[in-house]
Parts: structure tokens; sequence; C-alpha cells
């Protein structure tokens, strides 16, 4: 296949590659292998993650996945990170998703992120380095109460002190907000978007909400006239709004790439339904009405996979181009997942519902990453906006 205009083809070659390339290096790896025995905790063949569970929080597993690179897998060499690419990290995102991992990785590699791009080189020696190694962990404060992505939904302000900032005010829908010591905050000094470093104080309050997934974890932070001192300051030499896009961005990349293997699990384990159930003397994924969903829930799956390996690629190869594929693979997966979930429980029966069986986690993880840095609504229509129309 070739490229003519920049448009990858599903099948093409180009995404061949990077599928590929990752497969070998992180799938096929001892180290790799390793991480996803630690992934994929299935006590008594279930999985343990509804409820108050000691996994959520366990600080061994979170200790573990440090030793084994993960927290710095995109973060240079020079501040103690392996240095890769997102076509790499999607890969452990990917293994994360199957097993429905409940754990702040995807707050703390963007907090990393963050930092890593927009920060200098102190700011990058004093946190780096932590967020590494698991001794704190990072989440983004960037959402308020409209839920709106748009840079000019931000509306926090920061009062200039002369020698620092101080905010006073409330962020909505922070990831990991209870677990998190470290905050990447959007807020406004004037008309001016600014991005700071916040670490937890007496003047941060923080908690988790209820959610639908348990295993995903959703809050408020609220900052009572807290000081954020000038070299917590990051963009000091680059745009805040592009910068905060950017994140954005890739925030978008790292929930698709959960929403590509907890879709394959959901689609692997209803197959597997489909084959054990029998029913007026067959096995029910030899009729129609069964095995025609399951091929179109592949489909689906691979078509935003696709989508999300060129996406990944455009990070660090053309970011240009990283705004449309985002786009184009979250639009796609936020609209095909939850109907996977749905019909994934519905092939299952009434047991389908139950908790008895694994399959209504995937329903409720679906419900999460539906909206979770644009639902379909709001990436279809960037995707219109970018193409002109």
């Amino acid at each position: 296949a070739t490229q003519s205009d920049g448009d990858p083809t599903i099948s093409g070659s180009l995404n061949s590659q990077f599928r590929a390339e990752a497969d070998v290096e992180l799938r096929d790896s001892l180290t790799f292998r390793m991480a996803a025995e630690i992934v994929d905790i299935r006590p008594n063949g279930n999985l343990v993650i509804e409820g108050h569970v000691n996994i959520r929080n366990n600080e061994e597993h979170w200790q573990t996945a440090a030793s084994l690179g993960w927290l710095g897998l995109t973060v240079p060499e020079t501040y103690g990170g392996s240095g890769m690419n997102w076509v790499d990290l999607i890969v452990l995102l990917e293994e994360q998703g199957r097993a429905l991992h409940p754990s702040p990785f995807i707050s703390n590699t963007l907090a990393a992120t963050a930092i890593s791009e927009l920060g200098n080189d102190e700011q990058k020696k004093r946190f780096l380095p932590k967020l590494i190694d698991g001794s704190i962990i990072g989440t983004l404060a960037i959402l308020e109460e409209s839920d709106c992505l748009d840079v000019d939904a931000v509306q926090l302000m920061a009062q200039d002190e002369g020698q620092g900032l101080v905010i006073d005010g409330t962020k909505h829908f922070v990831s990991d907000a209870a677990q998190a010591t470290l905050f990447i905050v959007a807020c406004r000094v004037g008309n001016d978007l600014k991005l700071l470093i916040a670490e937890a104080g007496e003047q941060i309050k923080a908690k988790n909400c209820t959610t639908m997934d348990t295993s995903k974890r959703e809050g408020m932070v609220t900052f009572n006239k807290f000081y954020v001192a000038p070299e917590n300051i990051l963009c000091e030499k680059q745009d805040a709004e592009t910068a905060l896009d950017r994140l954005n961005n890739l925030g978008a990349i790292a929930v698709t790439a959960e929403m590509i293997g907890a879709a394959e699990a959901a689609l692997a384990i209803t197959n597997q339904y489909a084959k054990d159930r029998t029913q007026f003397g067959s096995q029910i994924g030899r009729y129609q009405g069964v095995k025609h969903p399951l091929a179109e829930m592949y489909v689906d799956i691979e078509s935003y996979k696709s989508l999300l390996y060129y996406a990944a690629w455009t990070a660090t190869e053309s970011p240009d181009e990283l705004p449309r594929y985002a786009s184009l693979a979250k639009g796609y997966a936020s609209e095909a997942f939850p109907n996977i979930g749905i019909t994934c429980v519905q092939l299952h029966g009434a047991i389908g519902y139950t908790a008895e069986y694994d399959i209504q986690l995937f329903l409720k993880r679906s419900k999460w990453a539906r909206p979770k840095f644009g639902d379909a609504n709001y990436h279809n229509d960037r995707v219109a906006t970018i193409g002109g129309i």
C-alpha cells in the first residue's frame, strides 16, 4: 500500500510496520511477559477489581511497575526514563486495558509527559525521577464544571502576586484525584493561559467521586488560595494553548489504547462463551444472530486500532497530524467500544448482567472511556473542523 496524502491505509504496510515493531520489541520480550503477569490479576480465575479491593492502591504493584520501567517509558534517558515513543507505550496500555488494570498509570504518564515536554531542566530534574520511581503520583487537573476540552473552557483564575501565583477554585473530572500528589493545573492569569505544577499540601483538597467503573477513579480538586512559586510554572518558552491541546491529544491516545485491549478481551470472552453455550442442541456461535455481531466487533476493533497506531506515530514523527488522527481514533473508539460492551453483555444473555461474570466489567469500562478526553461527537466535530468543514 502507498501513502499518497499522508493518510494511513488500514491494512497498509506503514501501519503493519508500526505494529510489528511494537510487538517484537515489547510483547515478546521477557520483561514485558513478566509485566503482563502482574497486570493480569485474576484470583480464582476472575477479575477482582470491584468494590474496595487491595490491588487498587497496592503499593507493591505500583513499585513493581516502576521497577519494570513502565512509569518512565517515554521519558528521556537523561532523566532516568527509557526514552521510548508512544507506539511503544500503547502496547503496554493495551495490555493494561485487557486486564482492566486499576492503577493511575495514564494519569502519571501524562503528568510526566507535561513536565518532560514543557518544563525547564531544573523542573525535569526535580520531578521526573520521582514520577518514574513511583514515589509521587501525578495527574492532570484541566477540566472544569463544563467538562469541555477546548482551551477557552479553562476559567480558573490565578492572581499574580509578583513572586508567584495564587489559585483559588475547583477542578473537576480529575483522574486519580485522591491518589495524586502532584497536579498539572490549567488556569488563567488575565486572558493568558498558564500551566502550573502544584504539589499536594494542606491548601489542596482532593476527593474521588462515585463512578460506574470503580476501577477508574475520577474526582474533584479544590485549591484554597494555593500559592504556586515561579519555579513551578511551565511553558516558559512555549505557547500554553498549543501545549494543552497536545496533552489532550495524548490523553485521547492513551485512553484509546486501553479501549483496544479491553475491547479485545471482551470479544475473546464472548467468543469463547459462544463456543461453550449450547441451545437447541447446538453451540450458539453457529447462529448468524451471534456470529455476525462477533465479526462486526472484530472489524471495529481492528479499524480503530489501526487509526490509533498511526496517531501514536504522529506524536513524535509528525506532530502537525496528531490532532486529526487522535480524534479519528478516539472518535471511532468512543462509539464502537460502548456498543461492543453492550453487545457482549447481550450475547451472554441474562447472566451477562450479573457480577458473577466478568463481561459486565468491560461494559462499565466502556462507559468510563467514552467521554474521557472527548466523546464521539466532540472528536467527529473536531475532525470536520480540522478538515475545513
